[in-house]
């Protein structure tokens, strides 16, 4: 598989290694069973609902990361219950399905905030890539639970970036840390160099995978010299990051 397949197939996950959740909604029965097949394919934890006031109520049940919604639905219309579901969860991103007669200023206050929309008829392919975008963007820029991670005796600083390990402060180029705070929100969990390029590069340098070995070894050079280590390596897997025994 080349670099360009493997991408699509690589699974972007919650914090704690979980699957993403996805809201579709969509008053269409066969429509909304494609979308929800697609993203499930993904490996991601779709449902789907057929109306506005069951998108609301699922969604303060289920929690999703994401939400594809139609715009025109039977009950309630989708602008109401965008604002329901921004009352909840302010950060939503939302993916909105228009129609093709939809007024061009209307799509574009929907997508002011950050969201994005795709016209019907739709390939299931674009969804699925602007429903990536959007939630890689919102896990980069939407507000952190805690700004401080701490793995063992190590800790990160999401606001003010300072890195220290058993006190000592760490100087980290900006991929560095990007790579670490990959590593450190998932302790403890295997990460393929394939999902680390996907979240950390985006696959937009255009190099190979060992830009994550090189990457990895700059690191241990830096957290796990003259220290018990961290950082392992998986063979033919990935890495792991852990506190040191």
């Amino acid at each position: 598989m080349t670099m360009a397949n493997a991408q699509s197939r690589v699974e972007l996950r919650r914090p704690d290694g979980s699957p993403l959740r996805v809201l579709v909604v969509d008053d269409e029965p066969a429509l909304a069973e494609l979308l929800t097949m697609a993203l499930r394919y993904e490996g991601w934890d779709v449902r789907g609902v057929g109306d506005g006031t069951a998108a609301v109520r699922t969604a303060r049940e289920f929690r999703p990361d994401a939400v594809v919604l139609d715009i025109m639905l039977p009950d309630v219309d989708g602008l109401e219950v965008l604002r329901r579901l921004r009352s909840d969860a302010p950060e939503l991103p939302v993916l909105f399905l228009t129609a093709k007669d939809a007024v061009e200023d209307r799509v574009v206050g929907l997508t002011a905030g950050g969201d994005d929309y795709v016209t019907k008829p739709f390939s299931l392919e674009e969804v699925v890539a602007r429903l990536r975008g959007l939630m890689r963007r919102a896990a980069r820029t939407g507000p952190q639970s805690d700004a401080v991670l701490t793995v063992g005796d190590l800790t990160l600083d999401e606001e003010s970036h300072e890195v220290r390990r058993a006190g000592d402060l760490i100087t980290l180029t900006a991929t560095e840390f990007e790579l670490l705070r990959y590593l450190m929100r998932n302790p403890r969990r295997v990460l393929s160099k394939a999902q680390i390029l996907d979240r950390v590069w985006n696959y937009d340098f255009g190099g190979q995978a060992n830009v994550v070995e090189l990457y990895i070894s700059y690191l241990r050079k830096k957290l796990d010299a003259g220290r018990p280590p961290m950082i392992h390596t998986m063979r033919g897997v990935g890495y792991v990051l852990k506190p040191a025994d």
